[in-house]
């Protein structure tokens, strides 16, 4: 079988952070370019240790970690926000983000109490405003820290 360039052909599963997959998920990298848009995983993970909201995931395909990814979704409200995501630089291309942002709207949907899922970027990341307006995220402006939040709202 051969695989087309720009597919995935093994499924993408989302992983809590572990002892067995931590080394994994540090080793990730952006590409240069994306350096700017993106905190260090080592930065996100000693966060999660200290935010008993976050929820940090392993982007795993073929039994090897691709990704990172870490939202929260306070039980006392129905806004989860996605607040970073990443896909290592050897990985890109392949649909690896959109699988991975679609199984994280998944798990945060299974909460059940989320009406609303919250995501943030840079403006100027291109790349990042198309992956999430394709799932139907709406932009509604610049935050604090001048970057882009947008919005989808959650059927049902």
């Amino acid at each position: 079988m051969t695989r087309r360039a720009g597919t995935i052909d093994r499924p993408v599963a989302l992983e809590p952070v572990s002892k067995g997959n931590r080394a994994a998920i540090l080793a990730l990298e952006p590409l240069p370019e994306q350096q700017e848009y993106v905190a260090s995983n080592a930065e996100s993970l000693a966060e999660a240790e200290q935010d008993d909201e976050a929820i940090a995931r392993a982007v795993v395909c073929a039994g090897r970690v691709v990704g990172f990814l870490m939202y929260s979704a306070p039980k006392d409200d129905d806004e989860a926000i996605i607040y970073r995501f990443m896909v290592d630089r050897r990985e890109q291309g392949r649909g690896l983000g959109r699988a991975a942002v679609g199984k994280a709207l998944e798990e945060i949907a299974k909460l059940g109490h989320i009406r609303r899922v919250a995501i943030c970027y840079e403006p100027e990341n291109e790349a990042a405003r198309r992956l999430y307006a394709g799932f139907g995220f709406v932009e509604q402006g610049l935050d604090e820290d001048d970057e882009m939040i947008a919005v989808l709202e959650l059927g049902g």
